[in-house]
């Protein structure tokens, strides 16, 4: 395994970036995906539940293919970050993302969930030891700046829906920065695939069980297109994407990582004008670039750490 830059051991190669940009553009059709499926009347907690549990079961050729163990050794300590992980990043993440659609413009949603990178660069030096300099969060504040405008000058701001949406987004954008610094810091003695198989099991069960207890139901009438949708959000949309996401994420350190997913955002404006007809705007369009040039900047490093590693 490469180890990060970030951790003075050498910079990751060009798998690493193809991992990244991989996994945020399928990222982003999983949004697509998701408010097509919320519109058609499927319910949020058992949409996502069943969404991982056949994105869990998707990844397992994969982990056999890499000869990774399905039951690993691991302590009790081990196994219980492992079900952390999982009701952080499945159940936490989306779940609340999901819930926050039905408040909420997808566009409000996306910038609220990936201000995800801002928190962990906020947490990576006093967590994981990884420098936060002062040209990184220029870059961060670029991305961020970046996000809004590419989709559509969307603002996260108080409204009647304020508690309902905007809260609950900003919860899954956190607890995916817990996540991620908990997968991180844990360097846990577990295979990628097989990791990414029990914290969408382990996440999905517990939607399911949500789902359930509130008496949701599948929705009557589903055709073929929604299961076409339903089957591109469980494994592109969601095994590939998390499974490469984890990968990218062993082999770079959490700040350099989660500064890409400022380009998830990007590719849902453009699968948005693509799939749903919208239109790319000119401030859309500045948008991208400073994303690209946020990108430049988290990944360039700098002068001047607030703290160094």
């Amino acid at each position: 395994m490469v180890e990060s830059s970030e951790n003075g051991l050498g910079a990751p190669g060009a798998g690493y970036y193809a991992a990244l940009v991989v996994a945020t553009f399928l990222m982003a059709s999983g949004f697509i995906a998701g408010k097509i499926l919320l519109n058609f009347g499927f319910p949020v907690f058992l949409l996502v539940g069943w969404r991982f549990i056949v994105a869990a079961f998707a990844l397992l050729p994969l982990a056999v293919i890499s000869r990774e163990p399905l039951f690993p050794r691991l302590t009790l300590s081990q196994k219980a970050t492992v079900v952390l992980i999982g009701l952080l990043q499945t159940t936490g993440t989306l779940g609340l993302t999901f819930l926050s659609l039905r408040y909420v413009s997808a566009a409000t949603s996306g910038i609220l969930l990936f201000t995800n990178p801002i928190w962990v660069a906020l947490l990576a030096p006093w967590v994981l030891g990884e420098s936060l300099t002062t040209i990184r969060v220029l870059g961060l504040m670029c991305g961020i700046s970046g996000v809004a405008l590419a989709l559509g000058g969307a603002a996260v701001s108080a409204s009647d829906n304020f508690l309902q949406g905007d809260i609950v987004g900003l919860g899954g954008a956190l607890c995916w920065s817990l996540s991620t610094i908990i997968n991180k810091r844990t360097q846990l003695p577990i295979g990628t695939w097989t990791l990414s198989f029990w914290q969408m099991l382990i996440g999905a069960l517990v939607l399911l069980a949500i789902a359930f207890g509130q008496g949701e139901r599948w929705p009557e009438n589903v055709g073929l297109v929604q299961w076409a949708w339903f089957f591109w959000l469980a494994i592109p949309g969601s095994a590939a994407s998390f499974g490469l996401w984890f990968l990218a994420l062993r082999k770079g350190g959490a700040t350099r990582s989660s500064g890409y997913l400022f380009l998830a955002p990007l590719f849902t404006v453009l699968l948005s004008d693509l799939i749903l007809g919208t239109s790319l705007t000119l401030q859309q369009a500045a948008g991208g670039i400073l994303i690209g040039l946020s990108l430049w900047l988290v990944n360039r490093g700098g002068l001047h750490p607030f703290r160094k590693a």
